[in-house]
């Protein structure tokens, strides 16, 4: 079985809709390890050990977040910054992740229809994403598709309530 663990990285997920139900689903369902990132860091600082025993728990990690600016939230940027070291996680000697798989589930308030190469960023989420799949690269994890709900202004609790069973699933699978 593969252990996934989730690392969530909403900077207010106390006032979120979508990631705040992906979150509550995922840790209701109880098959993948859920950190919320607001939880676990201190000041400006995350337990860099703490963090790395989790990700050497699991075989795959999941980067959930809200779509910022085309990139993750600040949060996300310190937690890699300060947990992915020189020496652990790639360089001499950093090969703990290697044959991890590492992916993300995003949320976006735009269309899906404006990441295409017509559409209004003329880029796809993919491409956007690009840095996260290169990190995978870097530190010797395997890279795989994302999972994306565009548009989440117009989402209906029930259409959320039956993505968030969509999502704990796509998380879940083998």
């Amino acid at each position: 079985m593969t252990r996934t663990l989730v690392i969530v990285a909403h900077p207010d997920l106390h006032h979120s809709r979508v990631n705040a139900t992906w979150t509550n689903a995922l840790q209701a369902d109880g098959r993948a390890t859920v950190r919320i990132l607001t939880h676990t860091r201190r000041g400006d600082a995350f337990d860099i050990a703490a963090e790395q025993q989790a990700l050497a728990a699991h075989d795959r990690v999941v980067f959930q977040f809200p779509f910022r600016w085309y990139s993750g939230p600040p949060i996300l940027k310190a937690w890699i910054d300060q947990v992915l070291e020189h020496g652990w996680a790639y360089g001499p000697g950093g090969h703990a992740l290697d044959g991890k798989e590492l992916t993300v589930a995003v949320s976006t308030w735009s269309r899906q229809a404006d990441y295409t190469a017509e559409g209004r960023y003329r880029r796809t989420m993919p491409d956007l994403l690009s840095p996260f799949e290169v990190t995978a690269l870097r530190v010797g994890m395997t890279y795989r598709p994302g999972f994306y709900l565009h548009d989440v202004g117009a989402l209906t609790d029930a259409e959320l309530a039956v993505n968030a069973t969509r999502l704990v699933e796509w998380v879940t699978q083998p």
